[in-house]
């Protein structure tokens, strides 16, 4: 299998995930995740930490849905280096208290092992992420 079909169903796949989670179907958002996932989420964003395994990623992207009255992550682009894709994100979300809506402009970078998420890391700078993806230390 070539490197362009790899990467053309990784990108494929975050795609059905983020278009999952904006539906509230939090079991298909998680089915590509490894086993042992390793889930990183800024401390400055609500319930920020790490999450280890699909179950502790569903519960958090569960509980960080339901915190908002409404809540869409869409992929703007997505750029795949090496066996990591880095998603910027646009994030649209209304407290329950409001009728005004945040945009929210972060990145997720996922690195894969062949078709499954080994590591998933968000950043709320882009130009952050992108650096990472391209220095960090896969897993």
């Amino acid at each position: 299998m070539d490197n362009a079909s790899l990467s053309d169903r990784r990108i494929a796949a975050l795609r059905s995930a983020y278009d999952a989670f904006n539906r509230g179907d939090m079991d298909s958002a998680v089915e590509f995740l490894d086993p042992h996932v390793d889930w990183s989420e800024p401390a400055e964003f609500p319930g920020g930490g790490t999450y280890i395994g699909p179950d502790a990623v569903k519960h958090y992207l569960s509980q960080s849905r339901a915190a908002w009255a409404e809540c869409r992550s869409d992929p703007e682009q997505l750029i795949p280096i090496g066996n990591r894709v880095v998603v910027y994100v646009h994030a649209q979300v209304r407290a329950k208290d409001s009728h005004a809506y945040q945009d929210i402009l972060l990145a997720d970078v996922y690195t894969f092992r062949d078709d499954r998420v080994i590591e998933m890391r968000a950043f709320a700078d882009r130009r952050e992420a992108l650096r990472w993806a391209k220095s960090g230390p896969a897993l």
